[in-house]
C-alpha cells in the first residue's frame, strides 16, 4: 500500500533557481516564500533590482520621500504577476497595524498596503525592507512539480541575506547556505 506524503510548508524558505529552470524571468533568481499551502504558493524575488528608485516610485503614487538616505534605494522586480503592484517585505513592526500584512516566522511581514509606505515616507515606518513591484506565484502543487524536476534549491530563508547582502550576491549567499557555489550547479539533473 503507498504512503501518502504529508504537505510540505516552504514558508520563509528561499527558492533558489537552478540553471536548467525553463522560465527565463527566473534564470538565476532567489525568490523568498511568503506563503506556501495547499492552495499554492506565494513569493517575491530579492535579488532583481529594477532602474525605478523609491523616490521615483513615491512620486508616481503622490507619496512626498524626503529621507535623503532611502530616495535611491532601487524597486524590484519581485515576479511577473501583478507587476503593477507594490509588495513589500520588511522587518515586523512593533505595534503597527498595516492593513493588509502576512507574518512569516522569521519575524519578517509582507504587507501590500500604501499605509506601509505611508509610514516609511514619515520616518516611522520598518528600517529594513524590500519594495518589489509583482510577485511570484504557484498554483495548488504546481511549485511542488518543478522542485521535483530540479529546477529549486529550498532553503530556510535568511533576512540578514535579503536586507544586508547587496543584490547581485544574493545568489551566492544563498547557495552558500546549503554549503555550494555555483560553480557547482549544474543544467543537468539526475536522479538516483
Amino acid at each position: 500500500m503507498l504512503k501518502t506524503m504529508d504537505p510540505i510548508n516552504l514558508t520563509n524558505q528561499f527558492l533558489i533557481a537552478m540553471p536548467r529552470i525553463a522560465d527565463s524571468t527566473f534564470f538565476k533568481t532567489v525568490v523568498y516564500l511568503c506563503e506556501h499551502n495547499e492552495r499554492g504558493a506565494f513569493g517575491l524575488v530579492i535579488n532583481r533590482p529594477t532602474n525605478i528608485d523609491l523616490q521615483t516610485l513615491f512620486s508616481r503614487i503622490e507619496l512626498n520621500l524626503e529621507i535623503e538616505p532611502l530616495l535611491h534605494i532601487p524597486v524590484y522586480f519581485g515576479g511577473p504577476v501583478q507587476t503593477e503592484r507594490g509588495f513589500v517585505l520588511h522587518d515586523s513592526v512593533r505595534d503597527a497595524n498595516y492593513t493588509s500584512s502576512i507574518s512569516m516566522p522569521s519575524g519578517l511581514d509582507m504587507t501590500t498596503s500604501k499605509d506601509v509606505l505611508e509610514s516609511v515616507a514619515n520616518g516611522n515606518g520598518p528600517k529594513r525592507f524590500l519594495l518589489t513591484l509583482g510577485h511570484a506565484g504557484w498554483s495548488a502543487g504546481q511549485l511542488e512539480e518543478e522542485i521535483s524536476r530540479n529546477s529549486w534549491l529550498t532553503v530556510e530563508g535568511d533576512p540578514k541575506i535579503v536586507f544586508d547582502v547587496p543584490a547581485e550576491q544574493r545568489f551566492d549567499a544563498a547557495l552558500e547556505l546549503l554549503g555550494i557555489s555555483s560553480m557547482m550547479l549544474s543544467g543537468e539533473a539526475g536522479n538516483a
